[in-house]
Parts: structure tokens; sequence; C-alpha cells
């Protein structure tokens, strides 16, 4: 699988889900080669952010204990993946869209990948395009959750099931995200 295809995964239901579906990777890969280092990101950077920018980036941030915080956060991250594995698998299944347990790791660890990759922002210290590129990546997150649905289930004859499966997995993981968020900004 080349560059592009895995670029193009947000856009199309057609292109690379097929043969990342035919690849068959066990989802304890998935865990260890995808989620694991880069649900790293987002705590090393905040941490980065956090002991760098000080107050700078937003008032009360210097003073918080961002060990605590960041180790908090990432294994929060990867109790996220497999819950949100077993949620794609028994929403997509609950709306006969057919997904197996495989395939729907697959997806949640795709997924998050374009929110992990927003944490790369951090590097600049502003609040105001860190937001953005949190959207943005949330946009591109959903989108790939759509397609994926699409690509990776037996049925794709119908696109409002899809997208009602998409708006619910979408609507839990962004629920959980918000909680993950709150602890960081609440601890």
């Amino acid at each position: 699988m080349n560059a592009m295809t895995v670029f193009c995964l947000p856009f199309t239901r057609t292109s690379g889900w097929r043969e990342l579906q035919q690849r068959n990777i066990s989802i304890p890969t998935l865990a260890w080669v995808v989620v694991l280092p880069m649900s790293l990101l987002p705590p090393l950077m905040l941490y980065y952010a956090g002991t760098h920018y000080g107050d700078s980036f937003a008032p009360g941030f210097a003073d918080r204990p961002w060990r605590h915080i960041t180790t908090i956060l990432f294994l929060a991250e990867l109790l996220t993946f497999f819950v949100m594995g077993w949620l794609v698998h028994s929403i997509a299944n609950s709306r006969g869209m057919s997904i197996n347990y495989p395939d729907a790791y697959l997806l949640a660890a795709l997924a998050p990948l374009p929110l992990w990759s927003s944490a790369l922002a951090l590097f600049i210290p502003s609040l105001l395009l860190n937001a953005l590129a949190v959207l943005i990546a949330l946009g591109i997150s959903c989108s790939l959750i759509y397609h994926g649905l699409q690509g990776l289930c037996e049925r794709r004859d119908n696109d409002l099931v899809a997208m009602s499966a998409t708006y619910t997995v979408t609507a839990c993981g962004v629920l959980a995200w918000g909680l993950l968020m709150a602890v960081v900004w609440a601890y």
C-alpha cells in the first residue's frame, strides 16, 4: 500500500479499504504498531507545551502537574481504543452492516490518527491554531469512520445507514475525547 492510498482513505470507500482488510492485521498488532506509538504523541506534545510555553499558551497552563496529566491521558487513550473497537462492532452490527472484530478494531485504530497527529500543532504556542488543527482533524476522523464503515462492512448499499452509524460512533468518540480533555484541564 502506498502513501497516496493511505491519504485517500478519508475520502473514498473503495481505495485502500479492501487492501487493508485483506491484510488481516490482528488486534494486538494494531495495538502495538499503530495505537501505542501514535497515542504517545499527544501526551508527549502536551508535556512539551506545558513545560515550555507556560502561561503564554493559556492562563494557568504552566502550573499544572504535567507528568501526572499526560500519564493519565496516555492510559485513557489506550483504553479508548479497546472500547471504540467494541463500539464500532456493536453499532455497525446493530444496524445490519456486518463488520467483524478485526475490521472494527482496524477502523478504531485508524480513525483517531488525524487527532493524534494534530498534537504536532503544539509545537506552535497558539491556542487558536491548535483548536483549528483539532477541528480539522476531527472532520477527517469523521470522514475516516464514514468511509471505513462503507469499505469494511459487508453491506455497502445504504449510505444513510452508514451515516447513522458514523454519527453514533463519532458522538461516542467525541464524548470520550471531551472527557479526556476535561481530565487534562481539570486536573
